[in-house]
């Protein structure tokens, strides 16, 4: 009521006026698997941005303890795949075969589910972010909610960009995806690629899922990155520089 916003009420203080190239990390998925998530929260830097499943069942007190640790949070939002049906996303995903009234039930019941979140990230939404007529709804009232939107990079035809840049919402969008094949090898050499990203464009997003190994790769290589002249981030650092 007062005009304040989530994505700045509940942003992790990051001071602008920092010139080194900037990285983000989201893990994503977080919430499903206590062992993942409390190895994630603990024992990553705080500003590495945590993002929970909505099926969470211990979902507000995750939140909590993220935010208490440091962490920027985002909410999965599950939405409709390019192999769907082969995976379903659970029954709230957002479906490029529904209309905008329902699928908004469905993102009302996805943000419902916890508070203290700076945005909504898609979970993995090929097929639906492709979709400008359905993205575009969902978006909107996005912006209603003050939130941010993060999207994850993995369709080279999501519309969610140019949305949000229409409607003035702060965006960013994932680089790459560190852990698609999982091994130290692959991620050590995603890490690379995501540090020349940042060198060549002054920042870059990595997304991971919380593989042990990919937890245990991004705990050893992030303290690393101060040396290089690279700084880790808060999700809310990038959108708002990419706005």
């Amino acid at each position: 009521s007062d005009g304040r916003q989530p994505f700045q009420v509940y942003a992790k203080p990051y001071d602008q006026s920092d010139k080194r190239r900037r990285i983000g990390i989201v893990i994503n998925g977080l919430g499903l698997s206590d062992a993942a998530t409390e190895t994630a929260i603990q024992g990553l830097p705080g500003a590495i941005t945590l993002a929970f499943a909505p099926y969470s069942k211990r979902l507000k007190e995750w939140i909590r303890f993220a935010r208490a640790a440091g962490h920027e949070v985002l909410i999965n939002v599950p939405m409709e795949r390019a192999d769907y049906p082969t995976y379903i996303p659970g029954p709230y995903t957002l479906m490029t075969t529904l209309d905008s009234k329902k699928n908004l039930e469905h993102l009302l019941w996805n943000l419902g589910r916890g508070i203290g979140y700076v945005g909504v990230v898609d979970y993995y939404g090929s097929r639906f972010t492709a979709s400008r007529t359905h993205m575009k709804p969902i978006l909107r009232e996005i912006k209603r909610r003050g939130l941010l939107y993060l999207d994850s990079g993995i369709s080279r035809q999501s519309t969610a960009l140019s949305i949000s840049r229409q409607l003035e919402i702060p965006v960013a969008q994932a680089t790459l995806t560190l852990d698609g094949v999982i091994s130290r090898r692959n991620i050590d050499i995603k890490f690379f690629e995501l540090e020349q990203h940042a060198l060549k464009n002054g920042k870059a997003i990595g997304m991971a899922s919380p593989y042990p190994v990919s937890l245990e790769r991004i705990a050893a290589w992030a303290p690393r990155l101060e040396a290089r002249g690279y700084a880790i981030v808060p999700i809310t650092a990038i959108a708002r520089a990419g706005n």
